[in-house]
């Protein structure tokens, strides 16, 4: 599964966070993105953030393939973004 492929299965239920506006406004990019299965229905996603031009975290998700959301994914240990 590439952020690509996770970025138009979510366009319907989560239209505005790969949106160019929104990954502007954290200095991002798609290909910033990096992609982890954690599971047969589940990807983790991750890249890191910035708020003018300094570190602001790690913008992170959780891709449901059943369901096409995104969810919260604030219970992913670090040591996953190794």
């Amino acid at each position: 599964m590439t952020i690509q492929e996770i970025k138009e299965r979510t366009k319907k239920n989560a239209p505005h966070y790969f949106s160019a506006n929104t990954l502007k406004f954290f200095n991002q990019r798609l290909s910033d993105f990096k992609v982890k299965k954690l599971s047969e229905t589940e990807y983790l996603i991750y890249a890191t953030s910035y708020w003018d031009g300094r570190l602001m975290g790690t913008s992170m998700r959780i891709f449901n393939t059943i369901t096409e959301d995104l969810e919260d994914a604030s219970f992913v240990d670090a040591n996953l973004l190794k």
